[in-house]
């Protein structure tokens, strides 16, 4: 018994120790949490834009929480973000994306590896390249659309709107970046799409390691069937479309990779490019379709590109600000990546204040766009309302300049990341959502199927991984249109 109760006081110590911090005067502001070691984690994950907004409203621009033995200093000064994205000495971000790739896809890649993967999309993804994979998906976009329509051209058809998008959307950037059309491997995309779902349903999940035992066995069971269906994808046997995937296994294969880390590695990449476009598409054409005069407008611009010859050609090069405008605001309310880095040596911040902080090093450095600049009243009035032409000036430019406390701001919206782990495909994935919404407005008829049917919320265990999914559905009817 003496033993039981010395062992249990010495781990105690061991915990208070590994646990207890005090905050020195160059600290940001820290806030622990009542429940030990845990702190904050719960009220985090269930709804971290909830829970940041309150930590701001009480400690300002940055503050430091615990988070399940971990410290996350947050930082919501847009103008203090670039000495955290541009800082490769003491801020990293291969650690924290290698605790993800374990988590997410049981994947462990040398950081060396991430590096030439990225090399190699940057070679696929931008220039001549990029101009092949927008015709191929532009083409395979139709095709699909036109396949959930052959049954009757002439009668509505009623779905879920969230539904139609993200399916329509996958399937074609995986038959266009995975090589599906060389017939590269044996998965119809359904199967890879049904999957896949299931997947993405619990990747938060998986992200935190809050998986209750079912959730953990379906997650693993619906990874393991993608690993199986991705196989034969990038053995070397596609073109145009799909060179991509086929210099990065082979890059895989050249270092070494056993087949299933390869499998892994080509599953990350599928969520990576095909996990924002159909959600960013949905939110896109239910905020049109609930505000007629942002409908009428985007319409009227799409609709004029129909009208010239070749316009689906026409539609890769033509200037479409209302749109870009449109699709920006979107992106503003439902883009909500953290930016995360790891402090490997530390580094003191420098406010716009004037106020200097230490970040310590073994703490982790947290950026939420979302919060700071996208849904700050001080930067876009009225931040919760959608407004199609926020991103335009009075003579129809594009509008970039937005101003804090009278300072012009470098980052008023940063859906795409920024720094040298910006997004790579983000001229594809733009281009990708243009071409479907352009195909969906000018060939079809759209309604909802409730006039009054308002915008779902949005999931808020989402927050922090890309663009945010809708809690249900909107629901929509549609038909090609009749020739006139």
């Amino acid at each position: 018994m003496i033993w039981t109760i010395i062992l249990l006081v010495q781990a105690g110590l061991l915990y208070f120790v590994l646990t207890h911090r005090k905050r020195h005067k160059t600290d940001p502001p820290l806030d622990k949490g009542v429940i030990p070691w845990l702190g904050h984690a719960l009220e985090f994950g269930k709804d971290a834009f909830k829970f940041l907004s309150r930590m701001k409203m009480k400690h300002g621009d940055i503050f430091t929480v615990r988070v399940a033995g971990r410290y996350v200093t947050v930082l919501l000064d847009p103008f203090s973000y670039d000495t955290v994205v541009n800082d490769r000495d003491c801020l990293d971000f291969s650690r924290f994306a290698a605790v993800l790739m374990d988590r997410i896809f049981q994947l462990q890649l040398p950081h060396d590896l991430l590096k030439k993967g990225k090399v190699i999309m940057k070679q696929h993804f931008l220039g001549l390249n990029l101009a092949g994979l927008n015709t191929a998906t532009g083409r395979h976009l139709q095709n699909l659309l036109k396949a959930e329509l052959t049954v009757n051209r002439k009668d509505w058809k009623e779905e879920g709107l969230f539904g139609l998008c993200y399916s329509l959307l996958f399937k074609a950037g995986y038959l266009t970046l995975f090589g599906g059309e060389q017939n590269n491997n044996s998965a119809d995309p359904s199967r890879i799409y049904k999957e896949y779902r299931k997947f993405d349903s619990l990747l938060t999940k998986l992200a935190r390691g809050t998986l209750k035992p079912e959730e953990k066995k379906l997650a693993q069971c619906a990874r393991q069937k993608l690993c199986e269906l991705l196989a034969l994808v990038g053995q070397g046997r596609g073109t145009a479309a799909g060179s991509w995937v086929d210099a990065y296994r082979r890059m895989l294969q050249d270092e070494g990779a056993d087949r299933d880390m390869q499998n892994k590695a080509i599953l990350m990449q599928l969520w990576a490019s095909q996990g924002n476009a159909g959600p960013a598409a949905f939110w896109l054409l239910g905020f049109l379709l609930t505000n007629p005069d942002a409908m009428t407008a985007v319409k009227k611009e799409l609709c004029g590109i129909a009208q010239t010859d070749a316009p689906e050609t026409c539609l890769l090069n033509v200037k479409t600000p209302v749109f870009d405008s449109a699709l920006e605001e979107t992106l503003r309310l439902t883009a909500a990546p953290f930016i995360t880095r790891e402090v490997v040596r530390e580094k003191t911040i420098h406010m716009a204040g004037g106020q200097e902080y230490l970040l310590r090093k073994g703490d982790r450095v947290c950026l939420f766009p979302l919060l700071s600049p996208q849904m700050d009243p001080e930067i876009h009035c009225e931040p919760q309302k959608f407004k199609y032409d926020r991103f335009l000036n009075e003579d129809g430019s594009p509008k970039t300049d937005f101003y804090k406390r009278g300072r012009r701001l470098k980052y008023y919206t940063m859906p795409w990341g920024a720094g040298a782990n910006g997004c790579v495909g983000k001229q594809l994935a733009i281009s990708t959502i243009r071409q479907f919404v352009y195909t969906v407005l000018t060939k079809c008829e759209l309604e909802l199927s409730d006039p009054n049917a308002q915008m779902p919320e949005v999931k808020a265990s989402g927050y922090g991984f890309g663009v945010l999914q809708p809690v249900g559905e909107l629901y929509i009817r549609y038909k090609f249109k009749q020739p006139q």
